[in-house]
């Protein structure tokens, strides 16, 4: 069964940064595109950033240059350094395998709330 587990959430001033995780499993985690998403209250859950079996990465307008996506397939991980963070960053984040901007599976795992306030 896939599972995704995400953690690293916490609150933070503006500013400042966070590193979230992701645990994959029930899946060949080096053969899938990964990617975060963040769902804010009220809103729909959004893309945020994904990165290819190559490394290739790809990320949405409203992070470019802030946050970075990482892997290490040895581990089944998959990392987001969020920095200079704002107020709008404020979300409930998510992994899982990406099909270009959209959640391959119907699995999702808890998510880690990520709030940035002063």
């Amino acid at each position: 069964q896939v599972q995704f587990a995400e953690s690293g959430g916490g609150l933070v001033q503006p500013g400042g940064s966070l590193r979230l995780s992701c645990a994959a499993s029930g899946i060949t985690f080096s053969m899938y595109a990964m990617g975060w998403y963040r769902q804010a209250p009220g809103k729909q859950r959004e893309f945020v950033a994904r990165i290819d079996t190559g490394g290739l990465t790809v990320y949405g307008d409203s992070v470019k240059g802030r946050f970075t996506i990482s892997r290490d397939n040895a581990k089944n991980m998959v990392y987001l350094e969020m920095n200079s963070l704002k107020p709008e960053d404020t979300a409930v984040y998510f992994c899982n395998a990406d099909l270009y901007k959209l959640a391959r599976f119907q699995n999702w795992g808890q998510g880690t709330q990520v709030t940035v306030s002063s």
